[in-house]
Formats: structure tokens, C-alpha cells, sequence
């Protein structure tokens, strides 16, 4: 269909809803009824990710739908070589007995990221016997609120495309898809009395647009323009569609009450609770859901939400998230108007909320059908002593974790505590658990975390975290090796088996921090420490340059040999700086210069690593956001929203005041050579004048340098360089050999 004659968002609301139209209208020929054991799915969807996935290979499976049984999900493999028969409850599914055949039958990985598939041989090897596998819970959900903003907001289909085939290989079947949201608001709310420009300044750049949704600001990097919305509303719709092709539940923000400035005096009788601000941003208002016009609004929202991207049965929302304020409103009250909304547009659906600090209250809970809530939990490994039944008054929950905070590129996570803990919580008596949650800030980095984690959902026994790891450090890369097995066992050790108790991921770098001597995070809610030996991973360096030749060409090895070094010379950082200060305070310029030119060098040694891997450039995250404007100015509009998530987070009251400058900090080559370098040169170059001439150090405005970066438009590579096999040598051989221990009995 071609719609001529309409300006680009009513041609994209008359496309949509021509599609829902014939979608709806269009007869389909009747199928023979299945065999009982047989379903009546297509496995289309499935066999086209697989193209995707494994173009070689994928004629060699047969994809078999099968029904439910009334545990729920289950995926068989059987076969013999070259002819691999792979059975599912849904298209999903389907992927995810493929996957586990990949890993434990021909033993190559597809990481999120990196892959070893190159190994596998050109006739598939014949599946042992039939293995036949139980989802143990019923909801696997995957994605945090923050993940478009974290992840890439300025994402092409290509990249969506491929995460949803990696979040269904993990046999993920419940996905919170925000895109296009912006667009809901937009058509909703010049029904009730603002117009096109009033909400185009209201709403923020996409980068930023989950905090907006989430009801904690607005406004920052817009305003945006219709073209943007139309084609973010476009991209959303498919990405549910796909996710509805593979029998995936696209979840989809619902309507709790938010609303632009202004709204009371355009609409008597919607009585809204100002919000205050987060974090040195302006709140947007909460429009008090036990009014009549809350739900005339409601009704609105989930109209035009139906029109642009159809239904689902469940809804992603959060009353009061990080310190909202009810006001004079009755919490419990509030959440009936929230859900009797929903019901009455999507009978049955789901409230899902995030389990996160206080959220959600108790208040929440009693008010409303617990049948209908789902909470994925978003602190299940990091704190010790919860009880999720008590405290949620035994609303279903879902097991999750958090091991990721503004897409930082730290490696870690809390995978001890996920193998002992889930198999615990999930077996005791009268456990309301019914998921697991899959939620980190940002998406893309620790591969291992992830394959581990997913994994869970689908044993019905204990991990054993010891052999988990063994094995997959064989199909990592695609056969064994002492080496692979020693790096991986000091991983495991080391930064993946940190604690829980207070902290859900692993420390930041100090190489990103904002300068200063006393730094002991780059983000203001890191840890201030070191959360394992840093010597496991300088080890594992040294174990995984010794790879042998024929492992090192998959790209799995690639990306892990970078990624470990990266860690290995970011841990020095830690060492490195109180090293400094203490020559500093001394004053000890000789050897202050020392620290400070090691420093600099491996700020610059990091940077040229990085730059052998094309998942460490900042020049494919500022493309991708320029790629979205239509004129000049859109391009820098999006390339400031891009630019500043990463470094100052939004204005001066929310960086400098706020706490959000560098939350979203990465080792990423380009931001690591042209920001965080560049900052470090001026502040250690001021303490040395400082030294030689005993006056204090020059005073630097922060915030204004870090703006101006900002607002730059320099290019950067978007296609890696170097061997990433010869500058994590370098790396290894800049790092200083652990101190051995003394002798018993030997004094220091």
C-alpha cells in the first residue's frame, strides 16, 4: 500500500492501520487438524532466524511444533548426523532447542556477543540419543526500562532484528518493548488540549526517553520531530510484530498517570499530583487515576497504542518509581484505577512492575488481583536475607538480576549466588516465584552472564557452576584447550563469582571517572571498590594469549581476548591513581610524573585495544544516531542526545548535583582517546604545575568542557584496526607482575 498526499506521521497511522485491517479481514485457508501431539504453529519465523543465524547449517534441522503440556514449555532434540530434529512449543522455543544442541551436542556458542559456529563441521554431529527439556517457570522476560536508552536508542532494524534472535535463542518469551511508546503520547494527548509543538518539546530525545516513560523527567535533547516519531513508531511496530511471529510476548509500557505541565487547566477535573524532581530534573505530572479523567485518558492510550502496534497481555508500568510523590491520593486506590484501565481495554492482561528499591508497595499489591501482576525482580542477587513471598504478600514474581548499570563495559556478575539461589527460591514451600528476569541497564557486554543466566529456565537441577563454566570454555571457542579452560576458571573465580550483599555488578573503571585523586568510581552509584582479586583476570589474560592458532580465529576469542585485556588495564586503574596521589600529597614530583606518565600511556595503549574490535567504537554510536536525522540539524540533535547519555547524562544540575555524570561510562575507543584522556591530561598536568610552583591547582569547569564535547561533530572509525592478538600482549606485558606472597613466618 502506498499512501500519498499525508504528512509522514498520518501516513504512518494510515499504514498501520491498513495493516491491522487486512490482518483482520483477510480469510485464511483452514489447516488439516494436527496429530495430538502437534501443534498448529508456523515454523516460518523460526526457520528464517535459523537462515539468519546459521546459513550453512540450517537446512540440517527439521523444525518440529508440538503443544504444551500442562507443565508448560519443552523443547526435544533428536536425529542422527547432518539430519537434526528439533521439537517446540512455539517458534521461540523451537530456537532455543537448537541452541541447546549447539552447545552441549556439536559445542560452539552464539554469545551476545561473539560466536565460535565457524568451527562447526560441514555435516552436523547426530544428537545422543533424545533430549528433552522443561521450561522451569513460565515467564522469562528480558530487557530493563533502561535499555533503549543504554543500549543504543538510535538502533537500526538490523540491530533489533538480531537481539530478538538472541533473546529467542535463549528461549526468552516475554520481551518490554518501548520503542514507538513517544508516538502513543503523541496521538493521545492532543485529544486533551496540547498541540503538536507543546509535545514535541515535551518529550525528550530518545536516548533519554525511558526516564521520560518512566516518569522521572522531560524534555532534555528535544525537541523531536514528527518525522523522528513517525519512523520510532514504525520501528516499534515490527519489532512486536516479530516478536509475535515467534510466539514471543511483546510487553508494552502501559498508562499510569502521566502527563505534560498544564494539564488541570485544560481538562477540569483531572486533578494532577506534581512530582517534584529526580535527581535535578523536573518531574512531568501524575494525573490522579481515580478520576473520570484518568480514564478517558487511559482509554485514549491504549486506543492509539492498539492502532500503531496491536495488543499484548501484559503491560509494563510503575506507580511512583524512585521517589514519586502520592500526594493527597490513597496508593492503593490509585493502583484500582491503574489496573481497572487496563481491564477494561486489555481484559485479562498483566501489570508487570519492577521489583527495585521500595517499588512495589505492598499498597500496590493488596489493592488489586495479584493473579494479574507479575514482578521481575530487579535485586534478586544482590542483597542477602530477602524474602520475596513475605514482603510481596506471595505476588508472582520473577527471579532477576541487574548485573549491568548504564551499559558500563566492566566484566562480572553475581552468577554464584543466580546458581545456588534460584534452584532454592524456586523449591520452597508455597514459592511465588514464576520467572526469571533478565534486566541489565544495558545489553551487549558479559556473554557468559547472560548464557548462564537464561540457562536457568531451563533446568529442572542445580547448576554446578564449576563444570557450567568448564564446558563452556570448550564451546566458546569451538574445541578444548588447557589454556581456555585455566583462563575461564580464574573468570569464574574471579569477577563471576562475586558476592552478594550489597552490589548486583562489578566496579567501574577509574579511567572514566571525572578527574580527581580521591576518585573511587566513575559513577556515582558503582561500587567504590574492587569486588574481586583483579589478579584472576590479569591471569586469564596471560592464559588466553596462549590459546592455540586454530582457536584464536573465531570471533568469540576475538571479542573475549579484547574484552579481558580491557578489564586487566582497567583494574590497574585502581592500583594506578593511589599510587599517584600519594606522590602528589608527598610531593614527590619525580615520582608523581612516573604515575602520571603510566597513566597517560594506558589511556592510550587502551585505547588502540579497543579499537581492534568494532563492539568498542564510539563511531558506530554516533552513526547510528546521526542515521536517523533527515536534515543537518536533526542529525546534531541526535548526535548531542547520542554524545551526552555518555558523559554529562543531561544538564548541569543533573550531572554536577544529580550524581549522572559518567553513570553511563564505557571503554569504548574514540571516548576513551578524544574524552576521558583528553580530561585526565588537564587535570594531572594542572597538579604538576601545581607541584613545581606551589600554587594551587588550576580550576577547571567540568561540566562546560564536558558539554562542548558534547556539541562536537568530529568523525570517529567505525570499522576496527590493529591486531587485537599482539595489543593484548602489550597490554599484559604493561601491566606490573603480581607481588608474591611472603613466606610464612617472613616479615614485610
Amino acid at each position: 500500500m502506498t499512501v500519498r498526499g499525508l504528512r509522514p506521521w498520518a501516513a504512518v497511522c494510515a499504514a498501520v492501520a491498513f495493516a491491522l485491517l487486512t490482518t483482520t479481514l483477510t480469510p485464511t485457508p483452514s489447516p488439516a487438524a494436527p496429530p495430538p501431539d502437534r501443534a498448529a504453529f508456523s515454523t516460518h519465523s523460526a526457520r528464517a532466524a535459523l537462515a539468519r543465524l546459521l546459513p550453512r547449517h540450517a537446512s540440517q534441522f527439521t523444525l518440529v511444533p508440538v503443544r504444551r503440556s500442562g507443565s508448560g514449555d519443552w523443547f526435544g532434540v533428536s536425529g542422527r548426523a547432518g539430519h537434526v530434529r528439533v521439537s517446540g512449543t512455539s517458534p521461540a522455543v523451537l530456537l532455543g532447542g537448537v541452541d541447546w544442541y549447539l552447545r552441549y551436542t556439536a559445542k560452539v556458542d552464539i554469545g551476545w556477543p561473539g560466536r565460535s559456529t565457524a568451527k562447526l563441521p560441514r555435516t552436523l554431529p547426530a544428537p545422543e540419543g533424545t533430549v528433552r527439556r522443561h521450561a522451569s517457570v513460565p515467564h522469562r522476560f528480558a530487557l530493563n526500562d533502561t535499555d533503549d536508552g543504554y543500549s543504543g536508542a538510535y538502533r537500526d532494524w538490523a540491530s533489533y532484528e538480531k537481539q530478538i534472535d538472541l533473546l529467542a535463542l535463549r528461549g526468552v518469551n516475554e520481551v518490554f518493548v518501548q520503542m514507538g511508546a513517544d508516538a502513543v503520547y503523541y496521538e493521545t494527548l492532543q485529544e486533551f488540549g496540547y498541540s503538536e509543538k507543546e509535545l514535541r518539546a515535551w518529550i525528550p530525545g530518545p536516548a533519554h526517553q525511558p526516564w521520560w516513560l518512566m516518569q522521572n523527567m522531560s524534555g532534555f535533547a528535544g525537541p523531536v520531530s514528527e518525522r523522528l516519531i513517525a519512523d520510532r513508531a514504525a520501528l516499534g511496530r515490527r519489532i512486536a510484530h516479530r516478536l509475535r511471529e515467534l510466539g514471543m510476548t511483546p510487553v508494552l509500557p502501559g498508562y499510569y498517570g502521566t502527563v505534560p505541565p498544564g494539564f488541570t487547566e485544560r481538562n477540569p477535573g483531572g486533578t494532577v499530583v506534581p512530582q517534584g524532581e529526580w535527581v535535578g530534573f523536573e518531574r512531568p505530572d501524575w494525573l490522579d487515576p481515580r478520576t473520570e479523567v484518568f480514564a478517558r485518558v487511559a482509554a485514549a492510550f491504549y486506543r492509539h497504542q492498539h492502532e500503531l502496534f496491536g495488543d499484548s497481555t501484559m503491560y509494563k508500568m510503575d506507580l511512583l518509581h524512585e521517589g514519586g510523590r502520592p500526594g493527597d491520593v490513597p496508593v492503593g486506590d490509585a493502583a484500582k484505577g491503574v489496573m481497572r484501565a487496563l481491564q477494561t481495554a486489555r481484559p485479562g492482561a498483566v501489570w508487570t512492575l519492577l521489583g527495585w528499591q521500595k517499588n512495589p508497595s505492598t499498597q500496590i499489591i493488596d489493592a488489586v488481583d495479584e493473579s494479574r501482576l507479575l514482578i521481575v525482580d530487579g535485586l534478586s542477587d544482590r542483597y542477602d536475607g530477602l524474602d520475596r513471598e513475605t514482603a510481596w504478600h506471595g505476588a508472582p514474581y520473577a527471579f532477576g538480576t541487574i548485573p549491568n548499570f548504564g551499559g558500563h563495559t566492566t566484566v562480572g556478575a553475581n552468577t554464584a549466588v543466580w546458581a545456588e539461589r534460584f534452584d532454592r527460591w524456586r523449591a520452597e514451600p508455597d514459592s511465588a516465584l514464576a520467572g526469571i528476569a533478565y534486566l541489565p541497564e544495558g545489553t551487549g557486554g558479559n556473554p557468559v552472564a547472560y548464557e548462564l543466566f537464561t540457562e536457568l529456565a531451563w533446568r529442572t537441577e542445580p547448576v554446578d557452576h564449576s563444570a557450567w563454566f568448564a564446558a563452556y570454555a570448550e564451546r566458546r571457542y569451538g574445541g578444548p584447550d588447557p589454556h581456555a579452560a585455566r583462563a575461564w576458571e580464574l573468570l569464574r573465580t574471579g569477577p563471576y563469582s562475586m558476592p552478594s550483599g550489597t552490589w548486583s555488578e562489578a566496579q567501574d573503571s577509574l579511567f572514566t571517572a571525572r578527574p580527581r585523586l580521591t576518585a573511587t568510581s566513575a559513577a556515582s552509584w558503582s561500587p567504590g571498590a574492587m569486588r574481586y582479586d583483579p589478579d584472576t583476570v590479569r591471569e586469564a589474560l596471560a592464559e588466553l594469549l596462549k590459546v592455540a592458532p586454530e582457536l584464536r580465529t573465531t570471533d568469540a576469542y576475538r571479542f573475549d581476548l579484547v574484552d579481558v585485556a580491557r578489564q586487566a588495564l582497567s583494574n590497574r586503574s585502581r592500583s594506578l591513581l593511589p599510587e599517584i596521589k600519594a606522590a602528589y600529597d608527598a610531593g614527590d614530583v619525580s615520582r608523581f610524573r612516573a604515575g602520571a606518565a603510566e597513566w597517560k600511556d594506558d589511556l592510550m595503549l587502551l585505547d588502540r585495544l579497543l579499537a581492534t574490535d568494532s563492539r568498542f567504537l564510539l563511531g558506530r554510536w554516533l552513526r547510528d544516531a546521526r542515521s536517523w536525522g533527515r536534515t543537518a540539524a536533526e542529525r546534531d540533535a541526535a548526535e548531542f542526545d547520542a554524545r551526552s547519555i555518555l558523559t554529562t547524562w543531561g544538564h548541569r544540575s543533573g550531572s554536577d548535583s544529580g550524581g549522572l555524570r559518567d553513570y553511563a561510562n564505557r571503554e569504548w575507543s574514540g571516548l576513551v582517546r578524544d574524552f576521558y584522556a583528553v580530561r585526565w591530561t588537564t587535570y594531572l598536568d594542572s597538579l604538576d604545575t601545581a607541584l613545581v610552583t606551589g600554587r594551587p591547582p588550576a580550576a577547571v569547569d567540568w561540566f562546560a568542557w564536558e558539554n562542548t564535547w558534547n556539541q562536537r561533530h568530529d568523525h570517529y572509525p567505525v570499522e576496527p584496526s590493529g591486531d587485537p592478538v599482539a595489543t593484548a600482549a602489550e597490554v599484559l606485558a604493561a601491566l606490573p607482575a603480581p607481588v608474591a606472597p611472603a613466606p610464612a613466618g617472613t616479615a614485610r
